[in-house]
């Protein structure tokens, strides 16, 4: 195989390893950009700075950046040091299994404990204007107990990553 033809086969690969990968990632509650960017610093046998980023998308650095940030704060990447280089480098965590899971366990746990504290919030002010509706403190108790239902499952899935 010629050199031309065979940029083009990776060319097309990567393209395709990017667009089916990031959409598989897009359940986890990434948007398309943070996706798309995960897989590129996962493919990259190099870190990446924010322009590598910017030029391997066809993004906006602003956009690289938030990205970034999301990816950061879900323990998704890391930053990376290397001799010689004075902008920020980054790379993918390589155990993906285990680092996704971990990130989407952590974001439902965080939204259910939320959401539970509201739910709460609203029965405390529901009992003190003392109203007998029994239907409506009924929906609100299975509501709470669906919660705490959720927040169970994701507690074992929690212990297991």
């Amino acid at each position: 195989m010629q050199t031309q033809e065979r940029d083009e086969a990776l060319e097309a690969f990567h393209y395709n390893m990017i667009s089916e990968f990031s959409k598989t990632l897009e359940m986890f509650s990434l948007n398309t950009t943070e996706s798309q960017l995960f897989v590129i610093l996962y493919l990259s046998e190099e870190p990446m700075t924010l322009d590598d980023m910017k030029n391997a998308l066809g993004k906006s650095k602003t956009a690289m950046s938030n990205a970034i940030h999301t990816l950061l704060n879900f323990n998704l990447v890391e930053r990376v040091w290397k001799k010689g280089v004075r902008k920020d480098l980054y790379q993918a965590e390589k155990d993906l299994y285990e680092k996704f899971m971990n990130a989407y366990v952590n974001r439902w746990l965080e939204a259910i404990a939320r959401q539970k504290a509201n739910l709460e919030e609203i029965e405390k002010q529901f009992c003190k204007k003392s109203t007998n509706d029994k239907q409506t403190n009924l929906k609100l108790q299975e509501a709470l107990r669906f919660h705490d239902a959720l927040e169970d499952v994701f507690n074992n899935l929690h212990k297991e990553y």
